[in-house]
């Protein structure tokens, strides 16, 4: 629900690092690797008990995660690249909850196992009617630039950055924050099924 304004206020911004970046010769590619490798260093620094350092670590990697896509429209956005983009985003959003489990196992981890399963739900429905939308030619009107259909609902990435930052800055609350998150995205879930219910019709 954020990720559209939040595209929209930060796109200028990201247009002008991005044309930085491209009159230094970096690839998009490197970007998203770059914002993966930092993003792993946050949940790496959370799973020592470190969730400030984490907290600052998870903001660049997901800053990373939008020049990427800033960088590839202006030279030439790939399928390879847009593979990577999200395949890499997914398995940094896991990261995070198994980090809080690793830093303390008995007060987080089975939130962590509810919140993973969540993310298993919103993450296939949203893999699967992309890669069926595509078969069909649909193109989502909401978010053009994505190299995938991108199809929305409650928890996108900006609340899911928001619910990140709770968690980090009040490590103590995890488990409340994780499983009111979790229910958030089974609501998505439901949203997404009924979605492709209507949009993929026999």
């Amino acid at each position: 629900m954020l990720d559209r304004y939040a595209i929209r206020l930060l796109r200028p911004a990201l247009d002008a690092a991005a044309g930085g970046l491209q009159r230094l010769g970096v690839h998009a590619d490197a970007v998203t690797w770059a914002g993966f490798a930092i993003g792993l260093g946050g949940a790496a620094a959370i799973a020592l008990q470190r969730p400030r350092l984490g907290l600052v670590l998870l903001l660049a990697s997901r800053l990373c995660d939008g020049l990427d896509g800033a960088l590839a429209r202006r030279t030439r956005p790939t399928d390879r690249g847009a593979f990577l983009d999200i395949t890499l985003d997914f398995l940094f959003y896991a990261s995070v909850p198994l980090a809080f489990a690793l830093a303390d196992p008995p007060a987080n981890a089975l939130a962590a196992a509810v919140l993973l399963a969540a993310f298993i739900g919103t993450g296939s429905t949203f893999l699967a009617y992309a890669a069926l939308a595509a078969q069909r030619g649909q193109r989502s009107v909401a978010y053009p630039d994505k190299g995938l259909y991108y199809l929305g609902g409650l928890t996108e990435a900006g609340e899911t950055l928001a619910c990140f930052a709770a968690m980090c800055w009040w490590p103590q609350h995890f488990a409340p924050i994780a499983l009111g998150f979790a229910a958030l995205c089974a609501l998505t879930v439901v949203t997404r099924l009924a979605a492709g219910w209507r949009g993929l019709p026999p």
